[in-house]
């Protein structure tokens, strides 16, 4: 008798303007035993993990963004004037301020998390587009062992006093 194990791995992603990015890829599998169950659930995870984050990488149509004669682009994060600069982020205020604080306060190695921007998406953190730096971020926080709790205000900790 065969097993049948169907695996499906989806991602949203949140973008300007109330949009949103998803993607979902289902597969199913016959097993012969269900010592294999662990197994192949593991390697279609990798598998379906990898195919989403590569498809996600290409954003399309997003709302908003015109080419100067009324009609949208599609945008890969950069535009034709964009130049590198070593302090320059391409994300967001508040994506860049996320990561810096997700790396601060889970101890995280810069070069480790600068090797995971590589590896998900071919560029630095610093060259993260919006998409790219939610993706990062999400990967973060799954790798996290707990939450990054929202910053507190108006404490005399925040303000360099003691508590």
């Amino acid at each position: 008798m065969a097993l049948v194990l169907e695996a499906n791995y989806s991602k949203k992603l949140g973008l300007p303007g109330y949009s949103s990015h998803q993607y979902s890829v289902t597969v199913r599998a016959e097993l012969s035993d269900v010592s294999q169950v662990e197994a192949e659930s593991k390697r279609l995870y990798t598998l379906l993990q990898s195919c989403v984050d590569r498809e996600l990488q290409s954003t399309g149509f997003l709302p908003g963004q015109s080419n100067g004669n009324g009609n949208h682009r599609p945008t890969n994060g950069h535009s034709a004037n964009d130049h590198d600069s070593a302090d320059e982020w391409k994300c967001s205020a508040k994506q860049k301020e996320l990561i810096l604080k997700m790396v601060a306060e889970q101890n995280l190695n810069k070069a480790e998390v600068e090797h995971l921007a590589f590896k998900l998406f071919g560029i630095g953190v610093r060259s993260l587009n919006k998409l790219q730096a939610s993706g990062l971020i999400s990967e973060l926080s799954t790798q996290s062992p707990a939450p990054v709790a929202p910053a507190r205000l108006n404490t005399p900790a925040s303000y360099g006093g003691r508590r």
